[in-house]
């Protein structure tokens, strides 16, 4: 397999291991990805190159009328979306009009399926955005990435992009006051002749510690999936997440692994 990119604002609907029968919206460049991480396990591929010209996003008033669109057709077609979801080819919220947008789907999931749940799938870096921050504490699910909370294990393994910094997202992170889920996708390997593991035991410790901060909705566990931007990469064993689950809900923080 390879990796995967959407070639369609609206997509779907799929079926989701999270998220049930899940219609995804991509607010990026069509089969291009661009992103403020450049995680070395993506699924989309590495981000895009600084030198590479970069199609325009698309508007507002587009991503609405798309959505409007398959919204018609599925309830034509007798299916019931469980969620509505925000991924992508990259992160959703660099979207300049990214909290206009979400007044609009949760307008139109009103309308068309108001027991649809909405969820945005998300790494974090934009929320000291204040339109950002406000438009993610309305949707459903708020899903926020947290691979780890090591400074050089997050530039290992996520590549951030210039300034972005890992205490000040966790700061951001903390606001949501519990209205947010964190996702970790933990793994082990080789990139660039550096050892990639997040599963270590002082990893893990300080990663829970964290968490205890941010007293979230939940926690997602979960392993690579698909084909990832480096090679090298292992799929850890199901028991060796539900050994790192066990602590986490030895801590009082439900924990969920998506296998």
């Amino acid at each position: 397999m390879s990796t995967i990119l959407f070639d369609r604002i609206v997509f779907g609907p799929v079926k989701s291991r999270r998220f049930g029968v899940s219609l995804g919206i991509n607010l990026l460049q069509i089969g291009y990805k661009y992103c403020t991480f450049n995680c070395i396990y993506c699924e989309c591929g590495w981000t895009f190159k600084q030198n590479k010209v970069k199609e325009k996003l698309p508007k507002r008033l587009e991503v609405k009328n798309a959505l409007e669109e398959r919204l018609t057709q599925l309830i034509e077609q007798a299916i019931i979306p469980d969620n509505i979801t925000f991924a992508g080819n990259g992160e959703p919220t660099i979207h300049p009009e990214f909290a206009g947008i979400i007044e609009d789907t949760i307008k139109l999931r009103n309308e068309f399926f108001p027991e649809a749940e909405i969820s945005v799938l998300s790494n974090a870096s934009m929320l000291h955005k204040r339109p950002v921050f406000d438009a993610l504490n309305k949707v459903n699910n708020n899903v926020l990435k947290l691979d780890t909370v090591i400074e050089s294990t997050f530039q290992l393994i996520n590549k951030p992009a210039p300034n972005i910094s890992l205490l000040s997202i966790i700061e951001n992170i903390k606001k949501f006051d519990g209205n947010q889920i964190i996702q970790t996708l933990f793994i082990r390997g080789k990139y660039n002749s550096h050892i990639v593991d997040n599963t270590t035991e002082y990893e893990v410790k300080e990663w829970i510690e964290v968490l205890k901060q941010i007293q979230p909705k939940y926690v997602m566990i979960y392993p690579i999936e698909r084909d990832t931007a480096a090679k090298g990469l292992e799929k850890l064993p199901e028991q060796e997440l539900k050994k790192i689950a066990a602590q986490v809900e030895k801590a009082g923080i439900k924990t969920k692994i998506y296998y």
